[in-house]
């Protein structure tokens, strides 16, 4: 059988109002399919739709097979036990009454021909890097990683024709996405997902760009969509230059008809004034001349219009994915200044750490998660330890007041700037004229995380030491290619927690370091 999704026609508007789709139609087949997009263009909200979670006004969603649905915003009840986050709790507990001489029609029906399933579950847990928890073990005993691995194995067990995973591998380590992988290609069937991980999206069959209310398929993984794109854009861009040349031409022909249509008719009322022409053959020359100039700038004009409607057609097919532009040279550190020193730092948590940064240092903080990189960077904030002007990136993204706007956040770390001038810094960031204005609490995820960019870059002092906490999560693609063009225009040294490795490599990492049995150390580059 053919496994495959269906949208057909799919209208679906918020309470307040907001369209978020207006006639969405696509297929995805039996085969592993990555959804990119920017931030708020729905994605999530598609996913939700499909597995039910939501309904569409109207449309219909086809699901050919099993429906399997991983959420972005995964809970499972700690005090559940691991078998019952399975959903094979019933089945094992009529098992074991079997083996206990409790013959019963009941637990033979609840049985039925899953016999195997604790083999089975123990199998997958083991596949997903989860063979040291026991079926018995609390769920509150687990750690994020490893819940989102939890509910992945108790999709995985009920057997999906159809899966869908929305930002599966956020707040997973190194060990637990190299896991995730591994299950994302031995799936079999129609698969589905929406990420940003460019490791996990270079390893789907094709993807499909959400976009303006529509999808659009590209046949290969995200490397082969992005050259895709890039020929795309490159096409677009000169059919916009040469609508743009079209339109000024037929602007220009349109003046000079109208230019000439006056001459002629100021020439034929000075023969008349001058008595060269009687009256009624200079009303029929009058009119005759009207109508042809009449036709000719009729001509004329629908040449404009076409010329406009084409330059229209043009722009569409650019995308608006604007880069952040920045340059800070306050943030220069010389080469041999040491802006972070710590000498046996130990943490309550018993972490030992011993840094020195110098200079515009890029360095990698990887570790396990829970291994204490957050704390570390955290502590080393709270404590002060920096020897230069610093700032913290955090994961939560709760520097700013959600009740001020974007420019008045940054009147707060910028205060003896002119409000002309943190405009115009802003407007490096995307925020222009009236985006400014916003009250943070109405920014989308990608829009506050760029609001905190922007305010911790354009702070007073300028920082020389910028530490970042996960950067990357919960940031759509076109996100982290801002966020890695405003780092590459930064001067000052790097300190980034994540496990995000090709963004590490893509902002030139210096030294690899990784947090281990609560000791850090200087590992090989990843």
């Amino acid at each position: 059988m053919s496994y495959s999704l269906t949208c057909t026609d799919l209208f679906f508007a918020w309470p307040d109002g907001d369209v978020q789709f207006d006639g969405l139609s696509f297929v995805a087949g039996p085969v592993r399919s990555g959804l990119v997009g920017r931030n708020g263009v729905g994605k999530s909200t598609l996913l939700r739709l499909i597995a039910g979670r939501l309904t569409p006004q109207r449309g219909s969603i086809r699901v050919s097979g099993e429906l399997g649905y991983l959420p972005q915003d995964l809970t499972l009840d700690t005090a559940l036990r691991v078998d019952q986050a399975l959903g094979i709790a019933g089945v094992r507990e009529a098992i074991n009454a079997i083996e206990r001489g409790e013959a019963s029609e009941a637990n033979f029906a609840a049985v039925g021909d899953e016999w195997d399933v604790e083999e089975r579950a123990e199998a997958m847990l083991g596949k997903l890097g989860l063979g040291s928890i026991s079926l018995d073990r609390s769920v509150g005993e687990l750690s994020g990683g490893e819940t989102i691995l939890l509910g992945l194995a108790a999709e995985l067990l009920r057997r999906p024709d159809v899966l869908l995973l929305d930002e599966p591998t956020n707040n997973l380590d190194l060990r637990a996405r190299r896991h995730l992988y591994d299950a994302v290609e031995s799936f079999r069937g129609a698969l589905l997902i929406v990420s940003h991980d460019r490791e996990l999206l270079d390893r789907v069959d094709q993807i499909g760009d959400l976009r303006r209310g529509e999808v659009t398929w590209y046949g290969g993984n995200l490397t082969a969509y992005e050259e895709a794109v890039a020929v795309e854009q490159e096409a677009a861009e000169r059919m916009v230059r040469s609508a743009e040349s079209d339109l000024r031409k037929q602007k220009r022909e349109l003046i000079e008809a109208r230019m000439k249509m006056d001459r002629r008719r100021a020439a034929g009322q000075r023969a008349f004034e001058q008595g060269g022409i009687p009256k009624i053959m200079a009303g029929n020359l009058k009119r005759g001349a009207q109508v042809s100039a009449g036709k000719h700038l009729g001509v004329h004009s629908e040449r404009l219009d076409a010329a406009q409607e084409a330059l229209a057609e043009a722009e569409e097919k650019v995308h608006d994915d604007d880069a952040i532009r920045v340059d800070l040279p306050n943030t220069v550190v010389p080469a041999g200044r040491i802006v972070l020193r710590l000498e046996d730092y130990v943490l309550r948590t018993g972490l030992h750490a011993a840094l020195e940064i110098r200079g515009p240092e890029r360095i990698a903080l990887t570790g396990s998660n829970g291994a204490g990189k957050s704390t570390l960077l955290h502590a080393v904030a709270s404590d002060n330890k920096p020897l230069v002007p610093w700032r913290l990136l955090p994961q939560r993204l709760d520097l700013l007041q959600d009740d001020l706007s974007v420019v008045e956040n940054l009147a707060l770390l910028a205060p003896s700037a002119e409000n002309q001038d943190r405009r115009a810094r802003l407007a490096r960031f995307l925020f222009r004229g009236r985006a400014a204005d916003q009250p943070v609490s109405t920014l989308s995820g990608g829009e506050r995380f760029r609001a905190t960019l922007a305010a911790l870059l354009l702070a007073e002092p300028p920082p020389q030491l910028l530490m970042l906490d996960e950067p990357t999560n919960n940031l759509d693609l076109s996100s982290v290619a801002q966020l890695q063009d405003a780092l590459a225009s930064y001067q000052g040294a790097l300190l980034v927690a994540s496990h995000d490795v090709p963004f590490l490599h893509q902002l030139g990492i210096t030294r690899w370091l990784s947090i281990e049995d609560n000791t850090l150390h200087e590992i090989d580059p990843l």
